[in-house]
């Protein structure tokens, strides 16, 4: 469940990054680069899982998938909130330095 939510997220965003690509004004480029290595880091994860288990893998416990699919959410979540930070500190639209020269 971690693979599967994370590889949604990064072809969602993907996607968003292709249909704005000329813009580039968001940084989606920066949250595709963390979704695709979340989702390159889980499918290592399975692979060796599934080397240590065999056929086990494919037959978990109803527990075991809740508990996948909140730490893929939670995956999701450390990402977008690294990609906002990233956001305020370069301030593309410069919005964050106007702010702070009104004041």
């Amino acid at each position: 469940m971690t693979l599967l939510t994370s590889v949604f997220a990064a072809v969602i965003v993907t996607a968003l990054w292709y249909k704005s690509k000329p813009e580039q004004n968001m940084k989606l480029g920066v949250l595709c680069w963390l979704f695709w290595g979340a989702s390159l880091m889980w499918l290592v994860d399975a692979i060796t899982e599934y080397i240590e288990l065999g056929a086990e893998y494919f037959t978990p416990a109803f527990e075991d998938l809740v508990n996948d699919f909140y730490l893929g959410l939670s995956v999701v979540a450390l990402g977008l909130v690294i990609w906002i930070i990233v956001l305020l500190i370069s301030d593309p639209q410069g919005k964050i330095k106007a702010m702070l020269k009104k004041k």
